[in-house]
């Protein structure tokens, strides 16, 4: 963890790999759980797949979130137990409700592989809409606003008087910034905290360089963010109002007790009908118990 600033703290993420894609995961970390309600970002690439080797994500489940997934080059197949199948590319919004519990893959839309670079985030569900049903939404009509060195389009929630139409079960936003050389300076909710993930190139942030890898949290009570570019960056501005409940994860779970966790376990390993089918030529992924119920 290293000191940026006043209020002002970055934070590494580390390498993973899922599915096919290298990701750098730059949330949870030991410093900050959630911010807001986000409490898990991969920033996936950018990579390069071969015809035939090209994403691969198979079929997993999810519990108590809703899935962001957002593109900056390539494209991908979505599959899920709703009977959903979409095809997202750069500038649309995929996203998921888990609720109660849902199961989707990721796929190469043709097996011609290619560049793959884009982001999946997490938003915690709250109480009221956890264990209710699922759902899925692609979006292809989203917001822009025009900053003195770039543009912004608004993923979720609002940014600067503009409201995405995408759900949100808390108040919290995601937006895209898509900055060339120049100072630009950013409206910030001062009720949110914030992260700051840069995709490419570099940031200068209260006088520290934030580059792709890390996550920069400022807390809440700032109404704005200086961010300085010396050439194209993008990089994605994420808030929301600190989320009031204790959120505990496990795998491709976001619950509150070990017990909810371990129910989601097994209902998945016995093939519940809690999950249901995904439609997918990829098989489903098997995963071990967790480590309170002898893991490793």
């Amino acid at each position: 963890m290293a000191e940026a600033g006043p209020g002002l703290e970055v934070l590494a993420g580390r390498s993973a790999q899922v599915g096919t894609l290298p990701v750098r995961r730059v949330l949870p970390t030991r410093g900050h759980r959630t911010i807001g309600a986000w409490c898990f970002i991969d920033h996936m690439g950018p990579t390069t797949l071969r015809a035939g080797d090209g994403m691969a994500v198979p079929p997993h489940p999810h519990t108590g979130l809703q899935t962001v997934t957002w593109l900056f080059e390539g494209a991908a197949l979505h599959r899920d137990s709703l009977g959903s199948e979409q095809l997202i590319r750069p500038g649309q919004l995929n996203l998921m409700t888990a609720g109660a519990g849902i199961a989707h893959s990721e796929e190469d839309p043709d097996g011609s592989g290619g560049t793959v670079h884009g982001m999946q985030l997490w938003v915690a569900q709250p109480a009221t809409t956890r264990s209710a049903g699922s759902s899925f939404e692609h979006l292809t009509d989203l917001p822009r606003v025009h900053l003195n060195h770039g543009t912004a389009t608004v993923l979720v929630g609002r940014f600067d008087g503009a409201l995405s139409p995408a759900r949100r079960d808390t108040d919290h936003a995601g937006v895209e910034l898509d900055l060339r050389r120049g100072t630009t300076v950013v409206p910030l909710d001062p009720a949110y905290e914030h992260g700051l993930v840069v995709a490419s190139g570099t940031l200068t942030v209260a006088g520290t360089t934030l580059a792709p890898g890390a996550v920069a949290h400022l807390g809440t009570g700032a109404d704005e963010l200086a961010l300085t570019a010396d050439g194209a960056v993008i990089a994605l501005l994420i808030g929301g109002v600190p989320f009031p409940e204790e959120v505990s994860m496990w795998w491709n779970f976001v619950a509150r007790t070990r017990d909810e966790l371990s129910d989601a376990y097994r209902d998945w390993v016995d093939g519940s009908d809690r999950f249901g089918p995904v439609t997918s030529p990829l098989a489903r992924v098997a995963v071990g118990p967790p480590p309170w119920l002898g893991g490793g």
